[in-house]
């Protein structure tokens, strides 16, 4: 099905703005007609951050396991979400995600779901890092520069 790369593994690509991630569009993912269930977007951005983190070298076991002196957590405080356009099934869609900032315990990323060149989701999303006590904690120095926005 064109707009598929083989070369480009389960977890995406990093690429020079930040991160790219394509999924198929499921029948789980839809509405009676064929149209994705709008809380379905939440999932596909949703892969395209975990994925964006595992790829630069954060990995949500290791924030589980305490090497960061405690057990860490992300949350997302925040979501802006523009809805362009649908997704049906079977359409091959493309997470970008970059990140705009970062600040103290919170990053802000801007996300956008494709078809092809069509932006059919564009998303601001506002996560943060907390401890086991669900305090917020600044980010790790080196986790700062793998997440650091490409115009940095």
């Amino acid at each position: 099905m064109s707009g598929e790369n083989p070369s480009v593994g389960l977890a995406g690509e990093l690429t020079p703005f930040g991160h790219r991630l394509m999924a198929r569009v499921y029948f789980a993912d839809t509405d009676f007609t064929g149209v994705v269930y709008h809380a379905r977007y939440l999932e596909f951005l949703e892969r395209g951050r975990s994925d964006f983190l595992r790829l630069a070298g954060v990995h949500h076991t290791e924030l589980a396991d305490g090497k960061h002196g405690e057990t860490l957590a992300w949350v997302v405080r925040r979501m802006e979400i523009d809805f362009r356009q649908p997704a049906r099934i079977d359409d091959i869609v493309t997470v970008e995600t970059r990140t705009d900032k970062i600040s103290g315990a919170r990053i802000f990323m801007v996300q956008r779901l494709l078809r092809g060149e069509d932006v059919l989701v564009e998303a601001k999303v506002e996560a943060a890092i907390i401890g086991a006590s669900g305090k917020p904690r600044r980010f790790p120095k080196e986790w700062v520069k793998a997440f650091a926005p490409a115009e940095c």
